[in-house]
């Protein structure tokens, strides 16, 4: 059954006219053809729109321009001028490659991709990119990350970069070059969106573009001036996270936004679709989507071979034509392309009969021709409504010469010959420019004209009146924001009394103490992916609203309750639906504001710990790139703390993951009044002292007492890493350290009074808060020492603490021994360490630490154990204690256990 079928839930209410307008159809089908016959059809749909009825849309349209020549508007711009300066980009971003790979052999690059996209991004630099001056946030670029080379051959026009800094592609260290990619963290004045990491760009434009709307909608920044501008290969658009928001982009009318896929009809070695179209496929899925869909397939010589065609050959034949043989035939002579294209009928070889072998070679691809892609941008930036795609038909290595165009391994060609690069000189009109004996040379010149010529004045003054130069990164603050005064922490430092409550509770009071700062909590930014409810989160709805940029056009289904749920066009609360890597975008959207708008902002993003860094590590590292600030809440953290979920549901895990970002600053607090200072710290050092830093703080659903900041700690202290929670007992014939993290403080706190009421061993208690702090002191205190042999020497954080302490140290947690293994090799005496490697286990809290072995009988054996191995006691007592406290010393190990 077809889906059009639907009609059949309809009745016919006049057989005989439907019958007289289907038997005109086939009438039309037979005497004029299918060509003519979708003509019509498309004809009567456009005009049924038109008096207001509702048509289901086309999933695509034919192989052609959306845009009719007729239609095309006046091109504004000198169109020789910017055919040199595109000319002189090429080259140089050719000779860049080529260069750092005869000096660094090696060293790589990409010369294709953005000789396929040279014009798309020239269109856009000379007519539509606003830039920055003036203090203006400007647009908003995402550059598809294997075109930087032309990105820096532009800047090098300009004046931004110079040769030394060119020859250095690649090379930064050695010679304190250029990234390979976009990297705002290696180049903070420059680029500004990390999108290398394939799908990521496509993914945080959308949000981008989203998130300008939440500022407009909340009356925090004017927003308006600003489009969204995503560039992405057509390979790319195979990543899950290139399309998987397309629909939030159109469902939430982001007129702001603008896709331009670089449709060059091949992934990194190969054809897209060989045996399909991609650029039919993305029109469906754009179409489908809700987009607004603009195709630019064909270059201008083209146009008079479609008024020609009468009969719609032409129009059939590039329907029927797969992308794998269009790219053989852009290797093809036009004697090829004359016989086995057009040779197949003789209409359409009457059709180019008076274009020589020569012409046919040439006819070119829309993404190639100016006045195409202009007509196409200008279209998308006046479009409302929704966000618009244009489809760029290009070819991949276009002007690099035969031996490269729409090759296989295109992608991976680093180095030229002599041959080559007089092939690529010759097809750029370079002969004055470039000539034959400057190729000579150990290495091809780079070319610029002089700063007062008339090219370089024109790419000038386009960019003036753009608004400045692009890319660039980092405004001057323009919306400064107040930090939260100490009413919004205070309650914290007291405990909670013998009233039990989880961190993730006391952290979200905390949350809503910091949106109710009277300055400071407008710019808080809550994103939730899942269930805000879980976190115990119902009580904003009311207070401070769920974003929607509708509002709420329905009475929800418990409005009758007092926590119901309430959607606010200024609603401040991102709930993001089943989408981690959607809500990550809105983080980045947030945590970067400072930078791409001058407006800072402190996002929260509150997810399952379980669910955090193992499904969108990519999306961290690129946040880490960019520079991001805010807070990551990795909630129902533990691999035991959530009872009754068991294997990937339980997070043992997340700090092993996000240890591994250098400026992450990773939490595991146990009590309230750590969460305090930690966000504290987190708020002064990020918004107050501009660092470019961020936080992972892990939080637990286990209800207990939280006690007072103990006398004599802290804040410093509990930023640090650790502290001493709690002094050993008096007496006792021998001493222990025991360390914990998190949950686990129950467990340590127990074996505390288990090893001095049962065993005469007297244990201090040190909270951990952060391993990973310790770690990255110690090395850099390591290094140091090993750098300055004769100066006095550095002892690391956690060797200084425990120096004070007694006794072999058993370290416990909820998460992986390799968390506080993090610090062993600096602890100044044996060291054991506790914690839950394996798979997750459904079951109650105590099954699972007894399980896992980090309950309070497992750590008593652990330090009775590291006494022995100390040499200070028995090992009989440790055989008693196994039996005496029902230790099955025969059980699986966890990490083994299926």
């Amino acid at each position: 059954m077809a889906f059009d079928d639907f009609i059949g839930n309809f009745p016919d209410t006049d057989a005989n006219e439907t019958r007289e307008w289907l038997e005109s159809l086939d009438g039309v089908i037979a005497e004029r053809g299918t060509t003519r016959a979708s003509y019509i059809m498309s004809r009567l749909v456009a005009h049924a729109r038109q008096r207001g009825m509702t048509v289901p849309a086309a999933v695509y349209t034919p192989y052609v321009n959306t845009i009719p020549a007729g239609q095309q508007p006046w091109f504004p711009g000198d169109e020789a001028i910017e055919r040199r300066i595109r000319a002189f980009t090429r080259w140089n971003a050719a000779v860049m490659v080529i260069r750092a790979n005869m000096t660094a052999d090696g060293i790589g690059g990409h010369l294709s991709t953005y000789a396929s996209s040279a014009a798309l991004y020239e269109v856009g630099f000379n007519h539509f990119f606003h830039g920055k001056d003036g203090g203006r946030p400007g647009d908003h670029i995402y550059i598809q990350g294997h075109a930087a080379p032309g990105i820096y051959a532009r800047a090098y026009l300009e004046g931004r970069l110079d040769e030394t800094q060119l020859d250095g592609f690649r090379q930064e260290f050695s010679k304190d070059g250029l990234p390979s990619y976009p990297h705002p963290r290696l180049m903070p004045e420059f680029w500004e969106y990390p999108t290398v990491s394939m799908g990521l760009g496509p993914l945080n434009a959308i949000y981008q573009a989203r998130f300008n709307r939440y500022l407009e909608n909340r009356e925090i920044d004017d927003t308006g001036d600003s489009r969204v501008w995503c560039f992405v290969g057509d390979g790319e658009m195979d990543e899950p996270e290139a399309h998987g928001a397309l629909s939030i982009a159109s469902r939430q009318e982001l007129d702001n936004l603008t896709f331009v896929v670089n449709c060059n009809l091949q992934r990194l070695d190969g054809p897209v679709r060989g045996n399909g179209k991609i650029i039919q496929e993305l029109e469906a899925l754009f179409r489908g989507a809700g987009w607004n869909v603009i195709k630019v397939v064909w270059g201008s010589r083209w146009d008079e071979l479609f008024a020609g065609d009468v009969d719609g050959v032409l129009i059939k034949k590039l329907n029927a034509t797969p992308d794998g043989e269009f790219q053989t035939l852009t290797t093809k002579s036009g004697s090829y392309i004359r016989e086995y294209f057009f040779g197949t009928d003789p209409r359409l070889r009457q059709l180019v009969s008076h274009l020589s072998d020569e012409e046919l070679r040439w006819l070119p691809r829309g993404g190639h021709d100016y006045r195409k892609l202009y007509a196409a941008y200008k279209s998308a930036v006046e479009h409302r409504g929704n966000p618009t795609v244009v489809l760029a038909h290009t070819i991949k290595g276009w002007a690099l010469g035969a031996s490269l165009e729409a090759r296989n391994a295109t992608h991976q060609i680093k180095k030229m010959t002599k041959a080559q690069l007089l092939e690529m000189r010759d097809r750029l009109y370079l002969h004055d420019e470039i000539p034959d004996e400057a190729l000579d040379a150990k290495l091809p010149p780079y070319y610029r004209p002089d700063a007062d010529s008339e090219i370089i004045q024109y790419m000038m003054q386009r960019r003036r009146e753009l608004g400045g130069l692009l890319p660039s990164r980092g405004l001057p603050i323009r919306r400064p924001l107040k930090l939260p005064s100490d009413d919004a922490f205070k309650e914290f430092w007291g405990g909670s009394g013998k009233r039990p409550v989880a961190t993730t509770q006391a952290f979200i009071r905390m949350l809503r103490n910091l949106m109710r700062e009277p300055e400071f909590g407008s710019r808080v930014v809550p994103i939730v992916p899942d269930e805000a409810r879980t976190f115990g989160m119902d009580s904003f709805f009311k207070e401070f609203g769920i974003y929607a940029p509708h509002g709420q056009t329905y009475e929800p289904v418990d409005a009758d309750l007092i926590l119901a749920y309430i959607e606010r066009s200024d609603g401040q609360l991102l709930e993001e639906g089943l989408t981690e890597a959607g809500a990550m975008a809105s983080f980045t959207a947030a945590g970067s504001s400072y930078s791409t708008r001058g407006v800072p902002m402190a996002p929260f993003y509150i997810f399952y710990s379980m669910f955090g860094f193992q499904r969108v590590g990519d999306l961290v590292w690129s946040f880490a790139d960019m520079r991001g600030r805010g807070f990551l809440l990795g909630a129902t953290a533990g691999r035991t703390t959530l009872s009754g979920e068991g294997l990937q549901h339980n997070d043992g895990h997340s700090h092993v993951l996000f240890s591994v970002v250098p400026n992450c600053k990773a939490y595991d607090p146990a009590f309230a009044y750590e969460i305090a200072a930690i966000i504290r710290d987190g708020i002064n050092r990020m918004y107050g002292d501009g660092e470019d830093i961020f936080y992972y703080i892990t939080l637990y659903n286990e209800p207990y007492a939280m006690p007072p900041m103990p006398e004599g700690v802290s804040e410093a202290e509990i930023c640090a890493g650790m502290y001493r929670f709690a002094a050993a007992p008096d007496g006792g014939a021998d001493t222990a350290t025991i360390l914990f993290s998190g949950s686990a403080h129950a467990a340590a706190h127990k074996a505390q009074e288990m090893l001095i009421g049962d065993y005469d061993i007297a244990a201090e208690l040190w909270s951990v808060t952060s391993f990973k702090n310790l770690r990255e002191d110690a090395l850099t205190k390591e290094r140091w020492n090993r750098l300055h042999p004769l100066a006095e020497p550095r002892t690391p954080y956690v060797t200084e603490r425990l120096a004070h302490s007694r006794g072999p140290i058993v370290a416990v947690t909820d998460f992986m021994k390799a968390v506080p293994d993090q610090v062993s090799r600096w602890v100044p005496r044996p060291f054991v360490s506790l914690g839950t490697d394996g798979f997750g286990r459904s079951d109650t809290r105590a099954a699972a630490r007894e399980f896992f072995e980090i309950d309070a009988p497992h750590i008593v054996v652990a330090t009775l154990a590291a006494l022995v191995d100390d040499c200070r006691l028995d090992p009989d007592v440790v055989v008693g204690a196994i039996s005496d406290l029902g230790i099955d010393a025969d059980a699986v190990d966890p990490r083994d256990s299926v």
